[in-house]
């Protein structure tokens, strides 16, 4: 097959797990932390953006079979595509943390009392709790996340509200029900008095739901994803909500049969540690998306050999090879040159490849990494049609293409990430457009006009974000700009002169 033609049927799949859900059990690293999640020993998994947190997500519902036969029902929290759920808490938010956890809990109390009894399980304690949600207005006839959300908010703000009255919760004799509260959930532990009349908190009904899923030897796992995308347009409210979130976690962690999943990225859990969270030393059980580069490795290999066209015109054993990774190295430069920048100091391509990649943190996401390969796929297509000779022997790729392929995947990371989730950061990183890849606090005063101080401040922001790279002594700093973004801001390579340079 000629080469050009053998390229057009390769791929290295979509970067975005969401998009490619049914080619994931494929294509997907089965790393140690991925062994420990299927495990049940993580429940918070965190990473920077592209590296994988929503390809684990993804994985876990397209193997929602394989779990229910081990007795674990996964239910998610959140649309996998499309609108978020938590969209609507944006126009009129809770207004206290107190709020806000209730939400939480009385939406994931919802949720999973909506699904255990699709699946039928009934029985005096879960038909009692049924009736409890039901009465409060929680509960539907068919699920409707949304929906559910929208009645827990509502809820939460009554009963609020019901029980910061002077003088404590008040009961209305006609209806046995708290006053302006049209169900028997409150917040705080009932009195004798209260139970009586079939008041209960939120907290002794997940104490029943325990019971009921132990009497059924079934445990549930509740997946929040997509939390990145819930509140981006308000980074307060985003902060605000995670916080509760990750206070009702502390609150239902010891619950036996339940465990919920939060998937997170890092610069957000890092904007809500800004803010303090008495609950932090308590979140143990959490796993931190790296990826070392024998695994990106492999990531390349896995996707390069689920192309049948390469495998069949080349005789691979995709076992063989994937089971070595002496034997992975070797398959991919027997596609890829060994060098892009020739010469006996430069790096190999895959370490290029991964370099490029990266960002501030030194971090190479998977995301990054499928795109610029994809890139450089449909570049050396496209210099094949245009004439250009086909490389020698086995090689797939001709050196000349990967540094075409570069401003792509810098334009996207620039735009779609940084420009689009940090606007106020835009005038700031777009004034470094033609400049040296080097700054410091100096030459960044300059450019920014404003003082060496609060450009300190503005470019260690900048490193938070993986923008910069911060290097030298503290006191003496340099902020370089890794290769990612580059080519989307036209850099160039050395250090920014000051008027101090200049004498």
């Amino acid at each position: 097959m000629k080469k050009v033609d053998l390229l057009k049927q390769l791929t290295f799949g979509i970067q975005v797990a969401e998009d490619e859900i049914g080619e994931l059990e494929r294509y997907f690293v089965e790393t140690h932390q991925w062994t420990r999640m299927e495990k049940g020993q993580i429940d918070i998994v965190r990473g920077e953006k592209g590296s994988g947190k929503s390809a684990i997500y993804s994985l876990l519902l397209s193997r929602t079979g394989q779990f229910f036969d081990n007795g674990i029902l996964l239910i998610p929290a959140e649309n996998p595509r499309g609108g978020t759920v938590f969209k609507d808490l944006s126009t009129e938010p809770p207004t206290t943390e107190q709020e806000f956890v209730a939400l939480w809990k009385l939406y994931i109390l919802t949720v999973i009392a909506q699904q255990i009894r699709d699946f039928g399980i009934s029985g005096n304690g879960a038909d009692r709790i049924y009736d409890i949600l039901e009465t409060a207005g929680l509960l539907e006839t068919k699920l409707n996340l949304r929906s559910i959300l929208r009645a827990a908010h509502d809820y939460a703000r009554r009963i609020i509200a019901a029980e910061s009255l002077e003088g404590g919760l008040k009961i209305d004799p006609n209806t046995l029900l708290p006053t302006g509260v049209t169900g028997k959930i409150v917040l705080r532990e009932p009195s004798q008095d209260l139970r009586k009349v079939g008041i209960v908190s939120i907290d002794s009904l997940f104490s029943d739901l325990d019971d009921v899923l132990e009497s059924n030897n079934l445990s549930v796992w509740v997946l929040l994803d997509r939390l990145d995308v819930a509140f981006v347009d308000n980074h307060d409210l985003e902060a605000n909500a995670l916080r509760a979130l990750m206070r009702a976690y502390s609150d239902l962690k010891n619950t036996g049969r339940l465990a919920l999943k939060i998937f997170l990225r890092e610069d957000i859990w890092k904007r809500i540690m800004d803010g303090g969270m008495r609950e932090a030393s308590h979140l143990i059980r959490y796993v931190m998306l790296e990826w070392a580069e024998p695994t990106l490795l492999n990531l390349i290999m896995k996707r390069l050999l689920m192309n049948e066209a390469l495998v069949e015109d080349f005789g691979l054993d995709v076992n063989a090879i994937l089971g070595s990774a002496k034997a992975q190295e070797d398959t991919f430069y027997r596609f890829f040159p060994k060098q892009v920048d020739q010469g006996p100091q430069k790096a190999s391509t895959f370490k290029w490849l991964v370099t490029r990649c990266a960002d501030g943190t030194k971090k190479t996401a998977p995301r990054e990494l499928i795109h610029l390969l994809n890139v450089i796929l449909e570049q050396e297509i496209r210099r094949l049609e245009n004439g250009g000779e086909a490389p020698l022997d086995d090689l797939l790729f001709d050196r000349s293409v990967f540094k075409l392929a570069l401003p792509a995947v810098s334009n996207a990371r620039l735009n779609q990430y940084l420009y689009a989730e940090y606007p106020t950061e835009k005038p700031f990183i777009s004034k470094l457009e033609g400049q040296k890849t080097a700054q410091t606090p100096q030459s960044l005063a300059d450019l920014w006009g404003i003082s060496q101080d609060e450009a300190l401040i503005k470019a260690r922001r900048l490193v938070d974000l993986g923008f910069f790279e911060e290097r030298g002594a503290r006191e003496d700093p340099t902020f370089w700009t890794p290769f990612l973004y580059r080519n989307a801001l036209n850099l160039i390579q050395g250090r920014a002169e000051t008027d101090d340079d200049d004498g």
